[in-house]
């Protein structure tokens, strides 16, 4: 075997084992990756029920409905709204007409069922994907860049 054979060798190996390590990080991580939506995305995109991501928005005005540690409300971008239940204790910060983002998978019946709930921290901050998707809704008022 020439020493031009056994680099070939040697890089072919290298190359085919570094191959099946991106495959096997692909595949422990296609159960964690979460994308994010907005209401008005759900039925543009089609997103189908069963699916796990994030939904963001800004909580809608009197839709809110505490019945214990059952909530229920709506999450909307001026386009559409999205209701969403969720079991738990909210963030001391929620609350309407404040920018929100939940995790969960959307049901059938289109509802969001949500184990997650984040609120915005302060007045100035507003996660980077709900700014973006106002902006380009044109429903952005913020004077404040968002912020990661």
């Amino acid at each position: 075997m020439t020493r031009k054979q056994r680099r070939l060798g040697l890089i072919a190996t290298a190359v085919g084992v570094l191959g099946m390590a991106a495959g096997l990080v692909l595949y422990a991580m296609r159960d964690t990756i979460v994308f994010f939506h907005v209401p008005g995305d759900l039925a543009t995109k089609g997103v189908q029920p069963g699916t796990r991501f994030r939904l963001g928005g800004l909580v809608k005005e009197g839709s809110v409905k505490r019945d214990g540690q059952r909530i229920a409300f709506e999450v909307t971008d001026a386009q559409a709204a999205v209701p969403v239940q969720y079991q738990g204790i909210l963030p001391d910060l929620f609350r309407e007409g404040q920018g929100v983002v939940t995790e969960g998978v959307l049901d059938t019946s289109g509802v969001f069922k949500a184990d997650t709930v984040l609120a915005r921290h302060d007045e100035t901050y507003m996660p980077r994907e709900v700014a973006d998707a106002l902006k380009q809704q044109g429903h952005w008022q913020g004077k404040v860049e968002a912020q990661r």
